[in-house]
Order: C-alpha cells, then sequence, then structure tokens
C-alpha cells in the first residue's frame, strides 16, 4: 500500500499525491524516477530532494538531523502558508506515522490538508 504513496510524498512534507501538475505530466514529482535511474541525481537544483534521495530516506521526517539541520528550518522559515503545512505534515509523520499520514489526504485536494 506504501511503496506507491511513498513516491508520491515530497521529502520536504508536500504530498505530490494530489497535485494537479503531476496528475496531468506536468510535474515529475518529487521522488519519482531517481530509483530507477529515469532522472538523474546530479542535475537536481533542490537541496532537501538532493539529501533526502542519498541518504535513501522516504522524507525528512525519517532523518536524525531534521530539528536541527539548516537547510529544512531555511526552507520552513519561508513566508507562505504551504511551508507551515509542509512542515506540520512531516511532524505529523513523525508523531503518528506514513499509514496514518497517508489515510488523511485521501480527503485532501492538494498538497496539503487539515489533520
Amino acid at each position: 500500500m506504501l511503496i506507491g504513496k511513498i513516491e508520491t510524498m515530497g521529502c520536504c512534507g508536500a504530498y505530490c499525491g494530489k497535485c494537479k501538475e503531476l496528475e496531468k505530466k506536468l510535474c515529475t514529482g518529487c521522488k519519482i524516477g531517481y530509483q530507477d535511474k529515469k532522472r538523474d541525481i546530479k542535475k537536481v537544483k533542490c537541496k532537501i530532494k538532493k539529501c533526502c534521495i542519498l541518504k535513501k530516506l522516504d522524507s525528512c521526517a525519517d532523518c536524525y538531523e531534521y530539528d536541527n539541520y539548516v537547510i529544512i528550518n531555511e526552507f520552513y522559515s519561508k513566508n507562505g502558508y504551504k511551508y507551515k503545512k509542509y512542515k506540520e505534515a512531516l511532524d505529523f509523520i513523525k508523531k503518528n506515522g506514513y499509514q496514518t499520514f497517508f489515510k488523511i489526504t485521501e480527503k485532501w485536494n492538494m498538497q496539503y490538508g487539515k489533520y
């Protein structure tokens, strides 16, 4: 159940499984294509994604450095509602696990939602 869903989970906490751009194939998502080498990790511009994929983590929620990691904390300090929601997602996953998280995302209409 989680295998396909984990691929649609952004490293930063965005849930790409509900993204219209991904649905329309206008975006390839955060992690899709790196395991099967269809995409080249060396071309990644997002520092969060690169770190997460190289460490072979499902998301930053699984990283032991999460609370003190400068790159992720800078990302979450950006001005914008979505950044707070992405952090909320990872905090939720750390506390409740991926299965509970994905159950909640079934009700969402976009990359984040209510808990």
